[in-house]
């Protein structure tokens, strides 16, 4: 890809609503990206991304997009019948902080539900270019599932 396909392709991506966030956009930032998680679809979810975005996941370190799809990928393949809730914990400008839990299990049967906080930083395209998430997760019996 020559270098004009690329700035194209990088600046004319956009992911709204777009920071600065209201509480309004903000909210709607954090469905969105608990709707895109939900679905599983790797493609739809590594595009709210930038090409070179930064996450920690646990103790896991991913660089962009290619990363994201393939930690996305293992991700479903260990968690069978992830299912996700977000919740906005605040916001300023382009960053926020997001506090979530997700019930999955493993190949064989047990459940468990995993907390965490992420923080969050976009671009000026909505485009999410940092994520940090601390996760910790909790054994639980089938029937305590609530989500």
């Amino acid at each position: 890809m020559d270098i004009t396909a690329y700035f194209y392709i990088y600046h004319m991506e956009q992911k709204l609503p777009l920071p600065p966030f209201t509480m309004e956009t903000a909210r709607q930032k954090v469905q969105l990206a608990e709707d895109a998680w939900n679905s599983q679809d790797v493609e739809r979810i590594a595009q709210a991304y930038t090409l070179h975005s930064e996450w920690r996941n646990r103790a896991e370190f991913i660089n962009g997009r290619d990363e994201i799809k393939a930690f996305l990928t293992r991700k479903w393949q260990k968690e069978l019948n992830y299912k996700l809730k977000k919740e906005l914990w605040g916001f300023r400008e382009n960053r926020m902080a997001v506090r979530f839990e997700y019930e999955w299990h493993n190949h064989d049967g047990q459940w468990f539900r995993s907390y965490g906080n992420e923080l969050w930083e976009f671009d000026e395209n909505g485009l999410m270019q940092k994520r940090f998430a601390s996760i910790n997760d909790l054994e639980i019996n089938e029937n305590d599932r609530y989500l």
